[in-house]
């Protein structure tokens, strides 16, 4: 039996930043991986492929946008699905690269197999030669991530029938889709494909798509996705799936409705990766969905066993997995830090993008707090012309009384990084005026704030 000071289980995001963090501490430290390579479904399977996949749709996406529709069609013509995933090949290729060398750069030992526990100190580790391994340790992190909720009545086969990880294998180009599920992950979906020139139909069983995004904000993604050919059916839900004799997916729905596409997409849901872990044996137990219970510390009901990013559940964030990777492993080892920031964007890296941070309209309607808005259109910037976009939007929401921002909501081109002032504004208990009294590089999209405060502030003066 091997000893170290820590074991990590799990290679995604929260794992690599508890194992650097200890590494950091110079303490002895293991990462237990039961696939081939590191990175978890964030590298592999998740965000990453995902949101290349969505960039390089957009760049086609994009031409025709800026009035260059010759060039667009040409391009469109050609390019193939397979295409596109190339670039998603090479992107992870070279992110496994980067973490594998800071995983040896710290003297972090990188141990390939299936772990589960033995006690609460001791991790078995199966490897798929059959080979076994035992590791102890007096601190254990799970960081074992997420995988797409299959049902059994759904027929997977990873080619016409899809779950989100399986959806980048396909090769095939299809002329029509159906994506079950409007929360992040369908939303994200079903837009890329649209932009791709795809006829795509969203379902969900809900009566609203992203119910914790400012509404305004949805309504004109919802626009913007009709506009680029989604057909979008709420209150929908599945009833049987099959196949036709041509192979293509006959999807019946409750209501009576039966659609006929190339390509199903499931995307209803995730299950956090704890069933393999044998946790009765560290005296662990979770909930329906496999999550586990933590506190403020990140700690299980076993205090020296931590968890942390998905298998926690909200918010599943790669960004925010990190930081609770690092933040377990201080509070392990004794290390002072602050707890993780209350205040956190959201991106969702739909076409067009959106992103969020702080208080939306409905929260403050439905706590009673006193404020105005102020909106800024892309239109009106000069940025937005350059860029071609003209359907942007940055919503600024303040307090009446006090001028404190409350919230910044964006949907349009470079929302996930424009984002980011607000955050910063409002975490230090920042005013609207800010926006006023400071200058912002010309021509920029970060004008939008300067434009959208002045917009508040005169509504203020007009009431």
């Amino acid at each position: 039996m091997r000893e170290f000071d820590l074991l990590v289980i799990g290679s995604g995001p929260a794992g690599q930043k508890a194992a650097i963090q200890a590494a950091k501490l110079r303490k002895r430290v293991a990462v237990i991986e039961k696939e081939k390579v590191v990175g978890g479904a964030c590298i592999n399977t998740g965000t990453l492929p995902s949101k290349t996949l969505k960039d390089a749709i957009y760049y086609l996406h994009g031409f025709k946008q800026r009035s260059f529709a010759s060039i667009s069609y040409s391009l469109k013509k050609s390019m193939t699905l397979r295409d596109l995933m190339a670039r998603k090949d090479l992107v992870i290729k070279h992110e496994l690269e980067v973490i594998n060398n800071q995983l040896e750069r710290n003297d972090v030992e990188l141990i390939h197999g299936t772990a589960s526990f033995v006690d609460p100190n001791t991790i078995r580790v199966a490897t798929k030669s059959g080979d076994e391994d035992h590791l102890h340790a007096p601190l254990i992190v799970i960081a074992t991530g997420s995988r797409p909720r299959r049902p059994e009545e759904i027929p997977f086969n990873d080619v016409t029938v899809c779950d989100s990880d399986s959806i980048l294998s396909t090769e095939a180009l299809p002329k029509s889709m159906i994506v079950m599920g409007g929360g992040v992950i369908g939303c994200e979906y079903a837009s890329m494909f649209a932009a791709f020139g795809i006829k795509v139909t969203l379902y969900d069983r809900r009566l609203e798509l992203l119910r914790f995004v400012d509404q305004e904000i949805v309504q004109a993604l919802i626009y913007h996705m009709r506009t680029n050919g989604v057909t979008i059916r709420m209150g929908e839900e599945i009833d049987k799936v099959a196949t036709d004799e041509k192979g293509r997916v006959v999807t019946a729905l409750k209501s009576g409705k039966t659609i006929v596409t190339d390509i199903l997409l499931y995307s209803m849901g995730r299950l956090a990766n704890t069933d393999s872990l044998n946790l009765p044996a560290a005296g662990l137990t979770v909930d329906k969905i496999g999550q586990l219970k933590v506190n403020e510390h990140y700690q299980t009901d076993v205090p020296h066993i931590y968890a942390t990013g998905d298998v926690i559940g909200f918010p599943g964030l790669a960004s925010t997995s990190m930081e609770q990777g690092r933040l377990a492993v201080c509070h392990a080892f004794h290390v002072e830090q602050s707890a993780l920031p209350k205040i956190l964007p959201y991106g969702i890296y739909t076409i067009p993008e959106i992103s969020t941070v702080g208080k939306t309209e409905e929260e403050l309607t439905k706590e009673n707090v006193p404020y105005e808005v102020g909106r800024a259109f892309y239109k009106e910037i000069a940025r937005g012309q350059i860029v071609g976009d003209l359907e942007g939007l940055l919503k600024l929401i303040f307090h009446r009384s006090t001028m404190e921002l409350l919230g910044v909501h964006i949907i349009g081109d470079g929302a996930t990084e424009l984002v980011h002032i607000g955050q910063a504004v409002i975490t230090y208990g920042g005013k609207v005026d800010f926006f006023v009294h400071n200058v912002f590089n010309y021509p920029t999209l970060a004008e939008c704030y300067r434009t959208a405060a002045l917009d508040g502030i005169n509504r203020l003066a007009k009431n």
